[in-house]
Protein backbone atom coordinates (compact mmCIF):
# COMPACT_ATOMS: atom_id res chain seq x y z
CA UNK A 1 0.00 0.00 0.00
CA UNK A 2 1.14 3.67 -0.60
CA UNK A 3 1.47 5.89 2.47
CA UNK A 4 0.22 9.37 3.61
CA UNK A 5 -2.96 11.20 4.59
CA UNK A 6 -6.04 9.63 3.60
CA UNK A 7 -7.56 11.18 0.86
CA UNK A 8 -11.32 10.01 0.75
CA UNK A 9 -12.03 10.32 3.78
CA UNK A 10 -15.37 8.23 3.85
CA UNK A 11 -13.86 5.16 2.58
CA UNK A 12 -11.85 2.87 4.35
CA UNK A 13 -8.01 3.28 4.24
CA UNK A 14 -7.15 0.51 1.99
CA UNK A 15 -10.04 2.56 -0.66
CA UNK A 16 -8.51 5.59 -0.15
CA UNK A 17 -5.07 4.32 -0.36
CA UNK A 18 -5.61 2.24 -3.71
CA UNK A 19 -7.59 5.80 -4.95
CA UNK A 20 -3.94 7.80 -4.19
CA UNK A 21 -2.15 5.16 -5.98
CA UNK A 22 -4.09 5.83 -9.03
CA UNK A 23 -3.90 9.22 -9.07
CA UNK A 24 -0.19 9.51 -9.11
CA UNK A 25 0.22 6.45 -11.43
CA UNK A 26 -1.28 9.08 -13.50
CA UNK A 27 1.24 11.83 -12.40
CA UNK A 28 -1.21 14.00 -10.39
CA UNK A 29 1.09 14.95 -7.16
CA UNK A 30 -0.52 15.14 -3.85
CA UNK A 31 0.22 16.91 -1.01
CA UNK A 32 -2.44 16.36 1.86
CA UNK A 33 -2.87 18.21 5.81
CA UNK A 34 -2.17 21.30 4.24
CA UNK A 35 -2.77 24.53 6.17
CA UNK A 36 -2.67 28.48 6.02
CA UNK A 37 -3.46 28.21 2.30
CA UNK A 38 -3.08 31.15 0.05
CA UNK A 39 -2.57 32.48 -3.69
CA UNK A 40 -1.05 34.69 -5.56
CA UNK A 41 0.41 35.22 -9.69
CA UNK A 42 4.15 34.81 -10.66
CA UNK A 43 3.61 35.77 -14.76
CA UNK A 44 0.76 34.13 -15.93
CA UNK A 45 1.25 31.19 -13.38
CA UNK A 46 -1.24 30.80 -10.01
CA UNK A 47 0.86 29.91 -6.82
CA UNK A 48 -0.81 28.24 -3.99
CA UNK A 49 1.05 28.89 -1.01
CA UNK A 50 0.72 25.88 1.63
CA UNK A 51 2.25 24.57 4.81
CA UNK A 52 2.78 21.01 4.73
CA UNK A 53 4.31 18.57 6.50
CA UNK A 54 6.55 17.80 3.62
CA UNK A 55 7.59 19.48 0.53
CA UNK A 56 8.09 22.55 -1.27
CA UNK A 57 5.41 25.42 0.57
CA UNK A 58 4.38 26.77 -3.05
CA UNK A 59 3.05 25.20 -6.02
CA UNK A 60 2.95 26.70 -9.10
CA UNK A 61 0.21 26.04 -12.11
CA UNK A 62 -2.00 27.63 -14.79
CA UNK A 63 -5.38 26.85 -12.93
CA UNK A 64 -6.76 26.54 -8.96
CA UNK A 65 -9.99 24.76 -8.10
CA UNK A 66 -10.57 25.60 -4.45
CA UNK A 67 -13.06 22.55 -3.58
CA UNK A 68 -13.94 23.57 0.17
CA UNK A 69 -17.54 21.55 0.27
CA UNK A 70 -20.56 23.08 -0.07
CA UNK A 71 -23.98 24.53 2.07
CA UNK A 72 -27.20 24.52 0.65
CA UNK A 73 -28.60 27.56 -1.08
CA UNK A 74 -31.72 28.10 1.46
CA UNK A 75 -31.12 31.61 2.40
CA UNK A 76 -33.32 33.80 0.19
CA UNK A 77 -36.28 30.79 -0.01
CA UNK A 78 -38.46 32.59 3.23
CA UNK A 79 -38.05 29.71 5.29
CA UNK A 80 -37.93 31.48 8.71
CA UNK A 81 -41.32 33.56 7.69
CA UNK A 82 -42.95 30.42 6.55
CA UNK A 83 -42.02 29.15 10.16
CA UNK A 84 -40.10 25.98 8.33
CA UNK A 85 -37.14 24.46 10.59
CA UNK A 86 -33.35 24.47 8.93
CA UNK A 87 -30.45 23.26 11.33
CA UNK A 88 -27.10 25.36 11.66
CA UNK A 89 -26.17 24.35 8.37
CA UNK A 90 -29.09 25.93 6.83
CA UNK A 91 -30.67 22.56 5.85
CA UNK A 92 -33.95 22.13 5.85
CA UNK A 93 -35.18 19.54 8.71
CA UNK A 94 -37.64 16.66 7.13
CA UNK A 95 -38.88 14.07 8.62
CA UNK A 96 -38.50 10.27 7.27
CA UNK A 97 -40.92 11.02 4.49
CA UNK A 98 -39.73 14.46 3.53
CA UNK A 99 -42.22 16.32 5.23
CA UNK A 100 -40.91 19.71 6.53
CA UNK A 101 -41.87 20.97 10.39
CA UNK A 102 -44.87 23.04 8.58
CA UNK A 103 -48.07 20.87 7.15
CA UNK A 104 -48.11 20.52 3.43
CA UNK A 105 -44.23 21.38 2.63
CA UNK A 106 -41.86 19.20 1.97
CA UNK A 107 -38.45 19.21 0.55
CA UNK A 108 -36.48 16.78 -1.83
CA UNK A 109 -32.86 17.10 -2.91
CA UNK A 110 -29.42 18.63 -1.89
CA UNK A 111 -31.65 21.18 0.18
CA UNK A 112 -32.95 18.57 2.76
CA UNK A 113 -29.70 16.65 3.53
CA UNK A 114 -30.57 13.27 2.97
CA UNK A 115 -27.83 12.15 0.00
CA UNK A 116 -26.70 15.38 -2.24
CA UNK A 117 -26.33 13.10 -5.25
CA UNK A 118 -29.02 13.11 -8.68
CA UNK A 119 -30.32 9.69 -7.58
CA UNK A 120 -30.61 10.52 -4.05
CA UNK A 121 -32.83 13.27 -5.46
CA UNK A 122 -34.66 11.32 -7.75
CA UNK A 123 -35.68 8.91 -5.13
CA UNK A 124 -36.60 11.78 -3.03
CA UNK A 125 -39.35 12.92 -5.80
CA UNK A 126 -40.72 9.05 -5.64
CA UNK A 127 -40.89 8.66 -1.32
CA UNK A 128 -42.86 12.10 -1.83
CA UNK A 129 -45.07 11.38 -4.44
CA UNK A 130 -45.51 7.28 -3.25
CA UNK A 131 -46.87 9.41 0.38
CA UNK A 132 -49.06 11.98 -1.58
CA UNK A 133 -50.77 9.90 -4.39
CA UNK A 134 -50.74 6.27 -4.04
CA UNK A 135 -50.98 5.71 -0.36
CA UNK A 136 -47.47 4.25 0.02
CA UNK A 137 -45.74 4.44 2.60
CA UNK A 138 -42.28 5.08 1.58
CA UNK A 139 -39.23 6.14 3.40
CA UNK A 140 -36.26 7.71 3.27
CA UNK A 141 -34.62 5.31 6.00
CA UNK A 142 -35.38 2.43 2.89
CA UNK A 143 -32.52 4.04 0.87
CA UNK A 144 -29.26 2.08 0.83
CA UNK A 145 -26.23 4.26 0.50
CA UNK A 146 -24.80 3.80 -2.87
CA UNK A 147 -22.55 6.19 -4.83
CA UNK A 148 -19.92 6.52 -7.08
CA UNK A 149 -16.34 8.34 -7.21
CA UNK A 150 -15.88 9.01 -11.30
CA UNK A 151 -11.80 8.66 -10.98
CA UNK A 152 -10.65 6.36 -13.69
CA UNK A 153 -11.57 3.25 -12.80
CA UNK A 154 -14.42 4.35 -11.02
CA UNK A 155 -15.32 3.13 -7.49
CA UNK A 156 -18.53 1.82 -6.71
CA UNK A 157 -19.80 1.89 -3.53
CA UNK A 158 -23.00 0.28 -1.94
CA UNK A 159 -24.04 -0.10 1.91
CA UNK A 160 -21.64 0.15 4.67
CA UNK A 161 -17.86 0.30 4.52
CA UNK A 162 -15.57 -2.70 6.41
CA UNK A 163 -14.55 -0.28 9.09
CA UNK A 164 -18.42 0.25 10.02
CA UNK A 165 -18.99 -3.11 10.21
CA UNK A 166 -16.22 -3.51 12.33
CA UNK A 167 -17.56 -0.21 15.04
CA UNK A 168 -21.02 -2.08 14.96
CA UNK A 169 -19.34 -5.00 16.63
CA UNK A 170 -21.09 -7.85 14.66
CA UNK A 171 -20.05 -11.04 13.42
CA UNK A 172 -18.88 -10.58 10.04
CA UNK A 173 -17.31 -12.05 6.77
CA UNK A 174 -15.17 -10.53 4.08
CA UNK A 175 -14.80 -11.06 0.50
CA UNK A 176 -11.78 -9.79 -1.53
CA UNK A 177 -10.70 -9.97 -5.26
CA UNK A 178 -7.72 -7.94 -6.89
CA UNK A 179 -8.68 -6.25 -10.45
CA UNK A 180 -5.51 -8.24 -11.48
CA UNK A 181 -7.40 -11.53 -11.30
CA UNK A 182 -10.72 -10.21 -13.06
CA UNK A 183 -10.25 -11.21 -16.59
CA UNK A 184 -12.12 -8.48 -18.49
CA UNK A 185 -9.69 -6.07 -16.80
CA UNK A 186 -6.97 -7.96 -18.11
CA UNK A 187 -8.43 -7.86 -21.13
CA UNK A 188 -8.44 -3.97 -21.45
CA UNK A 189 -5.13 -3.82 -19.32
CA UNK A 190 -7.09 -1.80 -16.77
CA UNK A 191 -6.10 -4.21 -13.96
CA UNK A 192 -6.15 -1.23 -11.20
CA UNK A 193 -7.68 -1.49 -7.77
CA UNK A 194 -9.94 -4.20 -6.19
CA UNK A 195 -13.24 -5.44 -5.02
CA UNK A 196 -14.46 -6.28 -1.79
CA UNK A 197 -17.55 -7.41 0.38
CA UNK A 198 -18.97 -7.49 3.88
CA UNK A 199 -21.42 -9.85 4.80
CA UNK A 200 -23.21 -10.47 8.27
CA UNK A 201 -21.76 -13.86 9.36
CA UNK A 202 -25.60 -15.53 10.99
CA UNK A 203 -28.29 -13.98 8.52
CA UNK A 204 -25.96 -13.90 5.47
CA UNK A 205 -27.20 -10.61 4.27
CA UNK A 206 -24.89 -8.37 2.43
CA UNK A 207 -23.86 -5.53 4.05
CA UNK A 208 -22.14 -3.40 2.16
CA UNK A 209 -19.31 -3.63 -0.47
CA UNK A 210 -16.47 -1.60 -2.54
CA UNK A 211 -15.55 -2.28 -6.21
CA UNK A 212 -12.87 0.22 -7.36
CA UNK A 213 -11.90 -1.06 -10.71
CA UNK A 214 -13.04 -0.75 -14.23
CA UNK A 215 -16.34 -1.24 -14.94
CA UNK A 216 -16.98 -0.87 -10.93
CA UNK A 217 -19.73 2.23 -10.93
CA UNK A 218 -22.15 -1.10 -12.73
CA UNK A 219 -21.19 -4.12 -11.37
CA UNK A 220 -21.90 -2.90 -7.73
CA UNK A 221 -25.40 -3.09 -9.01
CA UNK A 222 -25.79 -6.74 -8.62
CA UNK A 223 -24.96 -6.74 -5.19
CA UNK A 224 -26.89 -3.70 -4.67
CA UNK A 225 -30.27 -5.23 -5.79
CA UNK A 226 -30.19 -8.33 -3.79
CA UNK A 227 -29.08 -5.87 -0.48
CA UNK A 228 -32.57 -4.49 -1.15
CA UNK A 229 -34.25 -7.74 -1.33
CA UNK A 230 -32.88 -8.41 2.07
CA UNK A 231 -31.43 -11.98 0.82
CA UNK A 232 -29.14 -13.95 1.14
CA UNK A 233 -25.21 -13.25 -0.40
CA UNK A 234 -25.57 -17.21 -1.42
CA UNK A 235 -28.29 -15.69 -4.24
CA UNK A 236 -25.43 -13.99 -6.04
CA UNK A 237 -22.90 -16.66 -5.36
CA UNK A 238 -24.76 -19.37 -7.27
CA UNK A 239 -25.56 -17.19 -10.01
CA UNK A 240 -24.36 -17.69 -13.18
CA UNK A 241 -23.62 -14.34 -14.82
CA UNK A 242 -21.74 -13.71 -18.37
CA UNK A 243 -18.30 -14.20 -19.40
CA UNK A 244 -16.08 -12.28 -19.67
CA UNK A 245 -17.30 -9.40 -17.64
CA UNK A 246 -16.18 -7.97 -13.98
CA UNK A 247 -19.60 -8.87 -12.29
CA UNK A 248 -18.85 -12.57 -13.07
CA UNK A 249 -16.07 -12.62 -10.56
CA UNK A 250 -18.29 -11.62 -7.40
CA UNK A 251 -19.48 -15.00 -7.06
CA UNK A 252 -16.07 -16.22 -6.79
CA UNK A 253 -15.15 -12.97 -4.48
CA UNK A 254 -18.37 -14.25 -1.88
CA UNK A 255 -16.81 -18.29 -1.92
CA UNK A 256 -13.76 -17.07 -0.54
CA UNK A 257 -15.42 -15.33 2.64
CA UNK A 258 -13.61 -15.26 5.74
CA UNK A 259 -14.34 -13.81 8.97
CA UNK A 260 -13.67 -10.08 9.39
CA UNK A 261 -11.46 -10.16 12.27
CA UNK A 262 -9.21 -12.50 10.60
CA UNK A 263 -9.35 -11.09 7.01
CA UNK A 264 -5.92 -9.84 7.44
CA UNK A 265 -4.20 -12.53 9.23
CA UNK A 266 -3.33 -16.01 8.18
CA UNK A 267 -4.38 -17.45 4.96
CA UNK A 268 -5.38 -20.71 6.44
CA UNK A 269 -7.87 -18.50 8.81
CA UNK A 270 -11.05 -20.71 9.16
CA UNK A 271 -13.92 -19.45 6.77
CA UNK A 272 -17.56 -19.70 8.16
CA UNK A 273 -20.96 -20.08 6.28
Amino acid sequence: MGTGPQLARHEDEDVSTAIREILEHEGINVRANATCIGFSRRGEDILAHVDCASGHPEVSGSHVLPAVGRRPSTDDLGLTEAGVAVDKRGYIVVDDQLRTSVPGIWALGDCNGKGAFTHTAFNDSEIVVANLLDNDSRKVSDRITAYALYIDPPLGRAGLTEEEVRQSGRRALIGRRPMTKVGRAVEKGETQGFMKIVVDAQTHEILGAAILGTGGDEAIHSILDVMYAREPYTVIQRAVHIHPTVSELIPTMLGELQPLSAAAGSPNSRTEK
